[in-house]
């Protein structure tokens, strides 16, 4: 094989390298979300909230990239209720979501999938073992436990078997109940704050004391590997 095609095939592998480097770089400094939090509700302010249309497409925009981008979720469903209250907050923070999730995962089966199946085939079969028998369902579930990488998920999916729609179809239902959660505390910022964040904090643990069932209850033997397990035992009532 030629130096030129060998360069191109290592391409897709080098572009993913290099992009993920730059995205634990921008997470580590600090920048990604210093530049997120910083006055953020003078942001949403001037920018969202009251722009009709272009202020909706911009929170989907910029919420979409920063899930693609690692920043967690429960961030951009938090803005989402600010910006547009508790109903249309949750729809378009979920729908940010959505897109994030679709980023990740369609960069890493189109760009990532060849290198990451080859150098971390044991992380991308324990996905793939856990998926396997009902990729809806199970991606459901993974999406409803308080502890896990949103970021790293989609991530693994992408160079998995996964049949995209099924994990895409999983992840937006699964996504929903920390969602609404979220957008309550967030939209409880100026108007009722004590109440709906008491509520949004109950309903946390609720959503999360039945993501653990379900995983335990239907996991049947598999994992998502150790750390996940023991995160789950720490948080179980004793």
């Amino acid at each position: 094989m030629s130096l030129q095609r060998k360069l191109r095939a290592l391409a897709p592998g080098l572009v993913f390298l290099a992009t993920l480097a730059a995205i634990a770089w921008l997470l580590r400094s600090g920048l990604a979300l210093e530049w997120l939090s910083e006055d953020w509700s003078a942001r949403i302010d001037r920018d969202v909230r009251g722009k009709g249309a272009a202020g909706e497409l911009l929170f989907l925009a910029v919420g979409g990239l920063a899930c693609a981008l690692a920043v967690p979720r429960h961030f951009v469903s938090f803005l989402g209720g600010y910006a547009f209250g508790f109903g249309p907050g949750t729809l378009l923070a979920l729908a940010a979501t959505e897109i994030g999730c679709a980023l990740t995962f369609f960069y890493a089966r189109l760009v990532g999938r060849p290198l990451v199946s080859k150098r971390f085939g044991a992380r991308v079969r324990r996905i793939d073992d856990f998926l396997a028998a009902n990729p809806f369902a199970m991606t459901l579930l993974i999406r409803l436990l308080p502890v896990g990488n949103n970021f790293a998920t989609s991530l693994a999916a992408g160079v998995s078997r996964v049949p995209a729609w099924l994990f895409l179809l999983g992840s937006l239902v699964g996504y929903l109940p920390q969602t609404l959660v979220f957008a309550l505390a967030g939209s409880g910022v100026e108007a009722g704050a004590g109440l709906r964040v008491g509520l949004a904090a109950l309903l946390f643990l609720v959503s999360a004391a039945i993501g653990i069932w379900l995983y335990r209850r239907y996991r049947h033997g598999r994992t998502l590997g150790e750390e996940v397990d023991e995160a789950l035992d720490e948080q179980s009532p004793a």
